[in-house]
């Protein structure tokens, strides 16, 4: 959402938050102590990544679309938007993160198990290389994941793959294609804020805001 709302232009002020430690300002807002959440100047929030891309492409994206195209071409964008931050989340992002990541969090504020279960990791990482041979030849086939124009399939993906990435978990030698296409995504404005993130106590992968890695 962070992306989508730079591609079209919108500044934003961040609040940061832990998902699996909702603060009461989260539940006030999505009851379901989800984010993302987006709030609008005058008090109005839409919570939930799915609900949100629709609201901002119909409220913003008049001159600067995101789901490009006639039906089908929007169908295939929302049909990849899921791939991504359904199935490639619940195979890859969500395991890798929770137990490279979040584990070391949740120990030190004492709030449960800490020791990462590192079974489940790699379990993760080796869903990783189907997904990116996938990726690799949407690539190929297309300008755009989801077709001649970027669009939230391509910012989705590259939101999930960066997290990956930031860990230093990605051979990118194994996908050529996949890295021309991240290169490409990199490069872009909307990027930079993400790639001058930084997770305390975890550093980046020395080649994570290279934009020519």
């Amino acid at each position: 959402m962070r992306l989508a709302l730079a591609e079209y232009g919108v500044t934003v002020s961040l609040v940061e938050e832990r998902p699996w430690q909702p603060s009461q300002q989260v539940l006030d807002l999505n009851p379901a102590g989800l984010t993302p959440i987006y709030v609008e100047d005058n008090g109005v929030a839409v919570a939930g990544a799915e609900a949100l891309s629709e609201y901002l492409e119909e409220t913003l994206g008049a001159e600067r679309p995101l789901i490009p195209g006639n039906a089908l071409a929007r169908a295939e964008v929302r049909r990849l938007m899921a791939w991504f931050d359904v199935k490639f989340y619940a195979e890859v992002t969500e395991p890798v993160l929770t137990e490279k990541v979040i584990r070391r969090f949740v120990a030190a504020a004492g709030t449960g198990r800490g020791s990462p279960d590192m079974q489940r990791m790699r379990s993760g990482l080796q869903m990783l290389k189907p997904h990116l041979d996938y990726l690799g030849y949407l690539a190929e086939e297309r300008s755009w994941l989801a077709g001649d124009e970027l669009s939230l399939a391509d910012l989705a993906a590259a939101a999930h793959i960066s997290a990956i990435d930031y860990l230093g978990e990605i051979n990118w030698a194994e996908h050529p294609v996949a890295q021309t296409w991240y290169s490409r995504i990199k490069s872009r404005p909307s990027f930079r804020a993400l790639l001058n993130d930084v997770i305390p106590g975890v550093a980046p992968s020395a080649h994570y805001a290279e934009l020519d890695f």
